[in-house]
């Protein structure tokens, strides 16, 4: 089929890379002409895994295509997804919507013929009523049909995730469509086909309960956590214990510095907007954004409690920067709240990442940035694993040790045993556990 995704980010990227790869002749179309000129000579904007050799791939077959020229695009489709950023509206947390309706406006005046019009983008329940309604108001004429199809992509595992879904949510309300959409994804129905036909209104509604939930369940491991440290507990244990539990389950219960990325952050203040407006408050919610939001300060005391009670002067080396291993995305990510507080309290703070430092280092003015977690660790009074790369987990301990001004390890990923770090002379802090 032919299909057309407007926006070229990491869901536009990705699901249209995944859909030629099904072999979909896809079209990706962004208004940034930069962006788009480094696609067309083959350089990723953002870091993906196999993201680079799959798009390549699919541009040399000639069933993956990118331009800025929007109207051409939309002509012919059979399908054209919405996969637009959606951030938090400054001042009220309200998903901004203005490029979805832009975009909404654009496609209604370039449709011909009958169209599938799919929102990817994550969006407010309601919010497929009001593509529909500026379609209508572009185009008078129009025949179309608009879809809710929310993405569930881990960064860092989007491929996989996009190729081998879980479930396949689509909201649909007219025939023609759910018969286009099962056609779209009918590569994933080898066994059984993981589609989830509902409501438009539910799918949206699907996508932003998810990742509540999931925020959840991050939140609630980790005040387990602190409870742990009182108690005399391990947090690794307990999580262990209770994810047993097939009604629990074990992901999404590691305790660490509080979530971040660009969904659960944004996707969880929307939700709370959304309750507020419809009278029907998400109290559990509006808890875990607070408690999430206290979490990243509250590392940073953890830092600062290891060193004594004061970071003055001192040199704070610090490994991870992206909000999880595997991306270069800074947005919320804890990183920066730990920073900020620690270079508020006069630490001097030294920073390595594998791959988010271009983007840190605007985010960070107060950070100093290596090449490698070795010369970060230099001359510091401490080291701070705040994101847990694989490549952080089997550091050389022993030239760790002589870098260091002091043998301190703050591990807010728990990524190393207490025992093994002490025996080598260390004071190990971790998160939740003795």
């Amino acid at each position: 089929m032919n299909i057309t995704m407007i926006g070229s980010g990491y869901v536009g990227l990705v699901s249209g890379a995944c859909f030629a790869d099904f072999g979909h002749v896809v079209t990706c179309v962004d208004s940034d002409a930069a962006k788009i000129d480094r696609l067309l000579r083959g350089e990723i904007p953002i870091f993906e895994p196999g993201l680079d050799e799959l798009v390549a791939s699919n541009v040399r077959q000639k069933r993956l295509f990118f331009t800025t020229d929007l109207a051409p695009a939309v002509k012919g489709a059979d399908a054209v997804f919405i996969a637009v950023g959606t951030p938090s509206r400054r001042g009220d947390g309200h998903a901004d919507l203005s490029y979805v309706y832009a975009a909404a406006e654009t496609i209604g005046r370039a449709l011909d013929g009958f169209t599938v019009v799919v929102n990817k983008s994550t969006v407010p329940v309601g919010t497929g009523d009001e593509v529909g309604r500026l379609i209508r108001e572009a185009n008078p004429k129009a025949d179309f049909a608009v879809v809710s199809n929310p993405e569930f992509l881990r960064e860092g595992a989007a491929i996989e995730d996009f190729k081998r879904p879980d479930r396949v949510v689509i909201g649909v309300e007219d025939e023609r469509a759910r018969e286009v959409m099962a056609e779209i994804y009918r590569p994933l129905s080898l066994n059984a086909p993981p589609l989830v036909f509902v409501g438009r209104r539910t799918s949206e509604l699907i996508k932003y309960a998810a990742n509540a939930f999931l925020a959840t369940k991050i939140t609630f491991i980790n005040e387990v956590a602190d409870l742990c440290e009182k108690v005399g507990a391990d947090v690794q244990d307990v999580a262990r214990g209770i994810g047993l539990d097939r009604r629990i389950g074990g992901k999404f219960l590691h305790a660490g510095p509080g979530y971040g990325g660009s969904c659960f952050p944004k996707d969880t203040l929307a939700l709370l907007k959304t309750g507020q407006d419809y009278s029907a408050p998400l109290r559990i919610v509006e808890t875990v954004v607070a408690v999430n939001d206290a979490r990243k300060r509250a590392m940073a005391r953890k830092v600062i409690a290891a060193l004594g009670g004061s970071v003055r002067g001192k040199k704070i080396a610090l490994l991870g920067l992206a909000f999880k291993p595997n991306t270069d995305d800074m947005r919320d990510a804890p990183s920066l709240a730990i920073v900020a507080s620690l270079a508020g309290d006069g630490a001097k703070v030294h920073a390595y990442d594998p791959e988010s430092m271009e983007q840190a280092r605007s985010l960070m003015p107060e950070a100093s940035f290596h090449e490698d977690p070795y010369s970060t660790a230099e001359g510091a009074d401490a080291l701070v694993i705040v994101t847990e790369w694989d490549a952080f987990r089997a550091l050389d301990l022993d030239r760790i040790k002589t870098l260091l001004r002091t043998p301190v390890i703050v591990d807010l990923r728990n990524i190393y045993r207490a025992a093994d770090v002490r025996k080598r002379g260390f004071e190990y802090v971790s998160v939740g556990r003795d």
